[in-house]
């Protein structure tokens, strides 16, 4: 008779959960102790694993030992306080046990019929933020969850791409994108069939947002080339250094020439909340489709990015295929929302779990003061480079990165880099522009306070 698999007991299943609770509470107690950026060598920290898989269960403990000796020297720690890279993506106690409930729940969220709940919630706290942040109401009710804002971008290709005509439309098909925009829109386009060649990355300002005009001139040749603009898509908050196009001019360009326009605010769009920011929506009433990501700097967990889109029927018809085993009285009535058809993959998890349980835990209230507190100490440390005379502002403070350089050059801006990394306390990520190093002080981390700033600053100096 085969052997019994040891299955956790609900009462052993609650003791080994107390222990995990009590190590990731005392991990988020511990996070100021250890070098942010993760010290290990390639390969280190294979060389501490067995070579082989274990024939038999282990005792839990061990296994949570093992959290300590394997896996923290090979963790960068994004949710340390002096975490300043790339954008945050910011955890958080509720969103955290919302995963934890979530994966006890096991849902499977494919369809309505497969998890009511798991779809009806989604939709009702994409409706909620977009209500509070003052989207279109064209985006009220056409919210979906996707794992990142590379997916969410390709699927707004996929519905630009149905429009236009489908597969069958390829060949002539040509998309737009500042030089300044994220190497996923590119890698979208790819993925979709569109080669690079038919990429078209539009000129920027000098405030590195893209030029309208320029847009237009490229489409318009393009056309007389007898190739079919198809798709543009514009930033509010490039990852450089947060510049911000002219969603309003470059929508106008893109609705003349009947090209679907996707406006990606992966990680500027959670500042909307705060009614003075609002004025990143602007031009949003032109868009076909937008993308946010709570896991950047809305305390929910990775991943969970927010899609909108404004023509449902487009990204439907290019992403539906409707086997047999999948049909249901439900879905055939046309009264409810099936979210595989919002996406690439089939199977979904309950990602809407932890975005209510933060919504709920923290408040509107609560969003808008940890993301006002951020973005007051980026102009409080735009205001401390402004002063140094050895170092220059490389871009405005639209939000809460600021990016500056070293007026020794390049040299002299990698060699601050290396000495704030090195330095265990704190952690930042450059980005080159017209051949220039660039730092990036991206404020962000829920960990984060005034004096974490302020450290930084003492570092960069220290090593100016």
């Amino acid at each position: 008779m085969a052997e019994r698999p040891n299955h956790m007991s609900s009462e052993e299943f609650r003791q080994a959960g107390y222990q995990a609770v009590d190590w990731v509470a005392d991990y988020m107690v511990r996070l100021g102790e250890f070098p942010v950026k993760s010290p290990v060598e390639p390969g280190d920290i294979r060389a501490m694993l067995p070579a082989d898989a274990p024939a038999h269960g282990e005792d839990f403990a061990d296994v949570l030992a093992d959290l300590d000796r394997v896996i923290l020297p090979g963790i960068t720690h994004w949710q340390a306080p002096g975490f300043l890279a790339y954008f945050p993506a910011s955890a958080s106690g509720p969103s955290a046990l919302a995963d934890l409930v979530s994966s006890g729940l096991g849902a499977q969220g494919m369809l309505w019929d497969t998890g009511p709940a798991v779809t009806e919630l989604e939709q009702h706290v994409l409706d909620w933020l977009a209500v509070e942040m003052d989207l279109p109401e064209k985006f009220q009710g056409n919210g979906v969850i996707q794992d990142s804002a590379s997916s969410s971008t390709l699927c707004a290709i996929l519905a630009a791409r149905h429009r236009a005509g489908g597969i069958d439309a390829l060949p002539n098909l040509v998309a737009y994108t500042s030089e300044q925009a994220h190497s996923s829109i590119a890698k979208g386009l790819r993925v979709a069939g569109i080669p690079d060649e038919r990429v078209r990355l539009i000129a920027t300002t000098p405030d590195f947002a893209m030029r309208a005009d320029h847009l237009a001139y490229e489409i318009v040749n393009d056309q007389k080339n007898g190739l079919t603009p198809f798709f543009v898509a514009a930033t509010v908050g490039t990852t450089s250094t947060t510049a911000i196009d002219p969603v309003t001019e470059v929508g106008w360009v893109a609705e003349n020439f009947n090209a679907w326009l996707h406006v990606d605010a992966a990680f500027a769009g959670a500042a909307v909340l705060c009614p003075e920011m609002r004025f990143l929506n602007a031009g949003l009433e032109t868009a076909d489709s937008y993308v946010f990501n709570p896991h950047k700097w809305l305390l929910t967990n990775f991943d969970c990015s927010a899609f909108y889109v404004a023509d449902r029927a487009s990204l439907n018809e290019a992403l539906s295929i409707t086997p047999e085993y999948l049909r249901n009285p439900a879905s055939e009535s046309g009264a409810v929302v099936d979210y595989r058809d919002w996406q690439v993959p089939l199977g979904r998890r309950f990602r809407a779990l932890k975005l209510w349980f933060v919504l709920r835990h923290y408040g509107l209230e609560g969003l808008r003061a940890h993301i006002r507190r951020h973005i007051a100490w980026a102009a409080e440390l735009t205001e401390w480079v402004d002063a140094d005379d050895r170092f220059e502002l490389a871009a405005p403070t639209v939000i809460s990165l600021v990016c500056f350089r070293h007026k020794g050059g390049n040299g002299a801006t990698q060699q601050v880099l290396d000495a704030v990394n090195q330095s265990g306390r704190a952690y930042i990520t450059p980005t080159t522009i017209d051949g220039q190093l660039i730092l990036r002080v991206a404020i962000g981390s829920p960990q984060t306070e005034r004096h974490h700033v302020e450290e930084l600053w003492n570092l960069v100096q220290s090593a100016a």
